[in-house]
């Protein structure tokens, strides 16, 4: 009973490991190739396995699904979109009001110059 138990651990082992290999993006495996690891592991089932889980395999054990990464499926699902255009409209209403500003100021100094132009009239004569 005991060797049955010991060959099923194994085996688990083994398995596991492999999938993990399998699975883990190319790029980000530690030591040698992906291929490689592969090899090892189908040369030494058990050591192979061991081998990877402390020598192969990504800091954090993150598989090729956690390594891709996450993209919004449209803009308003962006936090980074959102931020952004929050600050746009920011600085446009606040260039509008300086430019609404920076008009009234020009008006003001026509009218103290006495420029016929910032009269309010019609243009029509009194």
């Amino acid at each position: 009973m005991p060797r049955v138990v010991a060959i099923i651990i194994v085996l688990l082992v083994f398995v596991y490991g492999l999938v993990d290999v399998i699975r883990t993006d190319g790029r980000y495996v530690r030591g040698i190739s992906k291929p490689a690891w592969i090899v090892v592991m189908l040369v030494l089932p058990v050591l192979g396995a061991i081998l990877w889980f402390f020598f192969g395999r990504p800091y954090g054990g993150r598989t090729a699904k956690q390594n891709t990464p996450v993209h919004p499926t449209a803009p308003d699902d962006d936090p980074d979109f959102l931020r952004n255009l929050d600050v746009r409209r920011r600085n446009q209403a606040e260039a509008d009001r300086l430019k609404k500003l920076r008009e009234e100021l020009e008006e003001k100094e026509r009218k103290l110059k006495g420029d016929p132009k910032s009269d309010d009239s019609d243009g029509s004569a009194a």
